[in-house]
């Protein structure tokens, strides 16, 4: 079977680093679905707009080259025990293929691009690309008496508080989106280790610098990207 993306994802995360390891994880994050010109008829989303959640499947495209291993070491549990590739959503998979439930937030409908679909609690890249979509049934999906093996529960949270009055000065929804995903603490488990280095992610069109310490986060610096707009 040979597929293709219907629609890439524009994000509020720059890069992988920071992205959040599960959806709805980041609440604030933010995100948009536009779809490649082949899938652009209006008629494909008629009725949509009654869900508030959907199933994305898409690619981890920027981790497709590394080829799969039938293991892999977890960051929850400390990066050290190895489990079975499909007892995890590891992105180093057979087909590189992702699942995650996000939130509806809109259909804008726009002259160049057609209809766009406004994402929330998003955990994906920008420029994911997206092969199907299909929405959310609470009734079947929903199953509050399920297992979840060596995950059983949300990970901790780091308290977050910035050094730099420049924080302050960005859009309130980047604030949330900065503090949500760093309280997360998205070092691998190999690199906490090292407490005080200096880390950086691309976060909501800014280049955010940050140390953790003393089971706290610090943002240090805050630079708007070259070239990017600033979003929130």
């Amino acid at each position: 079977m040979e597929i293709r993306p219907i629609a890439r994802v524009r994000s509020c995360f720059g890069s992988k680093f920071a992205v959040p390891r599960q959806p709805g994880l980041c609440p604030s994050a933010w995100g948009e679905l536009v779809f490649e010109p082949d899938y652009r008829q209006p008629e494909a989303l008629r009725g949509i707009e009654g869900f508030s959640h959907l199933w994305l499947i898409f690619s981890f495209h920027l981790t497709a080259d590394g080829g799969w291993s039938p293991t892999v070491r977890p960051p929850r549990l400390g990066g050290n025990e190895r489990v079975g590739v499909f007892a995890t959503r590891s992105t180093f998979r057979p087909n590189n293929l992702g699942l995650s439930l996000v939130r509806l937030d809109g259909v804008e409908r726009r002259e160049k691009e057609g209809s766009v679909l406004l994402l929330g609690g998003i955990d994906l890249v920008d420029g994911t690309p997206v092969y199907d979509i299909k929405p959310y049934i609470p009734y079947a999906e929903a199953l509050p008496d399920a297992r979840a093996g060596f995950a059983p529960d949300e990970p901790q949270r780091l308290q977050v508080t910035a050094e730099t009055p420049d924080f302050a000065r960005l859009p309130e929804r980047a604030q949330r989106v900065i503090v949500e995903a760093l309280s997360l603490d998205p070092r691998p488990p190999a690199g906490r280790d090292e407490p005080g280095r200096i880390h950086g992610a691309g976060l909501c069109g800014v280049d955010v610098k940050f140390r953790i310490e003393d089971g706290a986060c610090r943002i240090v610096s805050v630079e708007v990207a070259e070239g990017s707009g600033l979003n929130g």
